[in-house]
């Protein structure tokens, strides 16, 4: 009987190392796959639209550190005519929080026009929002706008997606007290869109009337997820 047991503990001791090698080398796939296409703004092409992803906000209208870098570095990028529209794509999914009116609201304060600023109210993961903005916004080359943790495994999915995508980092402050959860969820997170965004593609929980970036973003000022 103890030898059986100690039979089972070595090969679940083995399986248990495979797991974790795998794991860590998917998440580094994804880290150096998305990494190849990180630029400075500076030397970003133009490109259809900006893409900024949602992160918290307050129910008091205030954005979040992390998501005010990428409002800042978003808006930084339109001045600079490396596009000439803005993609905000965020959870709206209750209408006691909404991330892409307030992103929207706050580049506006910023002089940008309302009819440049497209709202994606049903990005609730980094996959659907870069899903969407192919298909709900026929963006074919994009700028993601994002923390470098995260931004990674934002250019893997839309690399998968078919998307000429590149990225520019948002990580303007120090934010601490959180950078060290979100880089363990990271690492869960870039093994999950791996398999999703490689095998699976599957349509995100909205899709809806197309409007093209090329249009008017007023178009999506319905404050509605489709």
């Amino acid at each position: 009987m103890r030898r059986f047991q100690k039979r089972w503990i070595r090969i679940v001791s083995v399986l248990c190392i495979i797991i974790v090698i795998a794991v860590f080398s998917i998440s580094q796939h994804v880290k150096k796959t998305g990494m190849s296409y990180i630029i400075d703004a500076g030397d970003a092409t133009k490109v259809d639209a900006v893409v900024i992803l949602g992160a918290r906000v307050f129910s008091d209208g205030n954005v979040s550190l992390m998501l005010k870098d990428r409002l800042t570095v978003g808006y930084e990028l339109y001045i600079q005519k490396k596009a000439t529209k803005i993609i905000v794509s965020g959870d709206h999914g209750r209408k006691d929080y909404d991330e892409v009116n307030t992103m929207k609201a706050y580049l506006m304060e910023k002089g940008i026009p309302a009819e440049d600023i497209f709202m994606d109210h049903a990005g609730f993961s980094t996959y659907e929002s870069i899903y969407r903005a192919r298909d709900i916004f026929l963006a074919d080359k994009i700028i993601i706008v994002t923390q470098k943790y995260h931004l990674m495994r934002a250019i893997y999915i839309a690399k998968q997606l078919g998307l000429e995508a590149y990225g520019v980092a948002s990580d303007i402050h120090v934010y601490n007290g959180v950078m060290l959860k979100n880089e363990i969820r990271e690492i869960a997170a870039r093994n999950k869109d791996y398999f999703i965004a490689k095998f699976i593609q599957p349509k995100p929980t909205y899709l809806g009337d197309v409007i093209p970036v090329t249009g008017d973003g007023r178009l999506t000022d319905d404050n509605l997820v489709d």
